[in-house]
């Protein structure tokens, strides 16, 4: 027969929606009742981690800004050069 493909696409469909899921709620009911989120909860930071935690993220995002910024600039620079090579080519 030369319906091969149509048909294991209709057997995969059909396994597909008889295998069980489950359900938002009951995803939400398992993860309020872990003890992993109690711990996530529990553990606090000293004042002393949290000025090394901001002050390590500031220093991140200026290098990130500082690079986003050069590579703009170059960009920019290469652009305005290749406007004004083709524009006095045109002439």
């Amino acid at each position: 027969m030369g319906f091969g493909g149509s048909v294991s696409a209709m057997i995969s469909s059909l396994k597909n929606n008889k295998r069980s899921r489950a359900s938002t709620f009951e995803k939400l009911k398992k993860y309020e009742k872990s003890t992993y989120k109690k711990e996530l909860i529990e553990k606090k930071a000293t004042p002393q981690q949290l000025k090394e935690i901001r002050e390590r993220l500031q220093k991140e995002n200026k290098r990130r800004r500082i690079k986003t910024i050069a590579v703009m600039v170059i960009f920019a620079i290469v652009l305005v050069a290749l406007l004004l090579l083709f524009n006095v080519a045109k002439f």
